[in-house]
């Protein structure tokens, strides 16, 4: 299997040199059901996968809702996205390529402010 570019269920929405964000879309064609994932460089690089949930309300009783509120605190909600292996395959490549772009970027960046501050204290002799 071969990685695809442009990339089957994966759309890159942003790009800020440390950070790039994607919509990881679901075969279902609901947009309910996609995925946003963004991967930042800043001390360290960190993978955050955002989902929006629904309740099934109409599963219990308006009472029922409020009652687990009361006592647990929170209502359970689940989100799922199907992919197909093709998808997945992308979404696994293109996380790994986006990790190693933040981090050649969070790196460069440290060697210019590097390299900046070396040259100011030359400047000051």
């Amino acid at each position: 299997m071969k990685v695809q570019i442009p990339a089957e269920g994966i759309l890159k929405t942003h790009d800020w040199g440390n950070t790039k964000t994607y919509r990881v879309t679901c075969e279902c064609s609901n947009p309910d059901c996609d995925h946003n994932v963004w991967i930042e460089a800043d001390d360290q690089v960190v993978v955050n996968i955002y989902t929006t949930t629904r309740t099934n309300f109409w599963s219990k009783t308006r009472w029922q809702h409020v009652w687990t509120l009361l006592t647990k605190g929170y209502v359970d909600t689940e989100s799922t996205i199907c992919l197909t292996e093709q998808s997945a395959f992308n979404y696994a490549h293109t996380m790994l390529s986006a990790i190693d772009d933040v981090k050649k970027f969070r790196q460069e960046r440290k060697e210019k402010s590097a390299t900046a501050k070396i040259a100011e204290q030359g400047d000051c002799v």
